[in-house]
């Protein structure tokens, strides 16, 4: 029992020898400690705190012929890469959902057999707060497959009827609707109240739009979109969420056209329909429709 206890606090690269079922090789990120926004709680927005990562991978043996050519193995490369490639992709407030991504990322790779991910928060206190997950190749799906390139449809306020009309004439590939901000919300001086609150604006007219037409269902979340491209279904986006918990620039809420323009581009979207809007500056290909 004190043997459990010891392994079970003890470093991922001595967990993996001691529970690997036969010689395995292995490959390791030791305390790589990096500085991100993470956390479920209101009082965790809008500041960083540290983690530290410890990543150990069993790996199956390299090809006979190897001949020291580093594009033939699992490079440590991958592992930090897999850590940058999760932190940036969306603001988390799960650790054990950070750690799932890494080790499907890193899963992904040919040679990886087993991986332990230990993630520690270590400046919320006089002690380390953390979770370490272990996952084998087959357990979890991989990062990758085919990704949906949808259509983004930007209705303006006022320009909501017809919507059935609409849907039937885009039909031909998968659809997300966005929708302008209700009308008559309230003005505040704080600025981060007032994102919330027109956040929330657009959020109402999602709701109203889905009471409408019922092929429009609300989701507010990336997974969530992209389960209903898979599965045929129209969104009508609530965009909290994402907003709230992009890396980098955040995009503009005083046109919401342009909200709509920063959710194409995110998700690779093949075309962005405009109702009642003028075209954004944007990467996704525009057209107007009457």
């Amino acid at each position: 029992m004190a043997e459990d206890a010891r392994l079970a606090f003890a470093h991922p690269e001595e967990r993996s020898e001691a529970t690997a079922e036969g010689p395995r090789d292995r490959i390791s990120v030791r305390d790589y400690v990096v500085e991100v926004e993470i956390g479920a709680f209101q009082a965790e927005r809008d500041m960083l705190q540290t983690l530290r990562f410890n990543i150990v991978v069993e790996v199956l043996p390299p090809p006979p012929d190897l001949d020291d050519n580093v594009d033939r193995i699992l490079s440590y490369d991958k592992l930090t890469e897999a850590v940058t490639i999760e932190l940036a992709a969306e603001r988390l407030n799960l650790l054990e959902t950070l750690a799932e991504r890494i080790a499907a990322r890193i899963l992904a790779e040919p040679l990886a057999a087993r991986v332990f991910v230990r993630i520690e928060k270590t400046d919320r206190g006089p002690f380390d707060l953390g979770v370490e997950i272990v996952r084998s190749a087959g357990e979890i799906q991989a990062i990758g497959g085919e990704r949906m390139s949808p259509r983004v449809l930007f209705l303006a306020p006022g320009e909501t009827g017809g919507i059935a009309e609409r849907l039937e004439a885009l039909s031909d590939m998968p659809l997300i609707v966005c929708v302008g901000a209700a009308v008559g919300r309230p003005q505040v001086e704080t600025p981060g109240a007032q994102r919330r609150i027109d956040l929330l604006a657009i959020e109402q007219s999602a709701w109203e739009l889905s009471s409408a037409e019922p092929r429009c269902v609300v989701a507010g979340s990336r997974t969530e979109l992209e389960w209903a491209l898979r599965n045929g279904q129209v969104s009508v986006w609530a965009p909290s969420r994402m907003v709230l918990d992009s890396v980098g620039a955040a995009p503009d809420l005083a046109e919401p056209v342009s909200l709509a323009a920063w959710l194409a581009e995110v998700l690779e979207a093949r075309e962005l329909v405009l109702v009642g809007a003028e075209p954004p500056s944007t990467s996704v290909p525009v057209r107007v429709m009457t």
